[in-house]
């Protein structure tokens, strides 16, 4: 069972940060991965032409998200 849900974000500026959120649950490794996905479409665009995930809030790029 996972707790944790980390988000690795490269800033535009090319610093790399890990944002941490604990889950208000315990779930599966399946059930955080697809949440982490959920999470990923919430918060960021898809561009096709640069095949990334760029930040609505214009932070940086989505680069990827671990469970724990």
């Amino acid at each position: 069972m996972v707790k944790t849900l980390i988000v690795l974000i490269l800033l535009f500026d090319g610093t790399l940060i890990q944002e941490r959120y604990d889950l208000s649950r315990s779930m599966d490794v399946y059930d955080c991965l697809a949440f982490g996905d959920d999470h990923r479409e919430a918060i960021s665009t898809y561009n096709p032409k640069k095949n990334t995930w760029i930040l609505n809030d214009g932070r940086g790029t989505w680069q990827g998200h671990i469970c724990e």
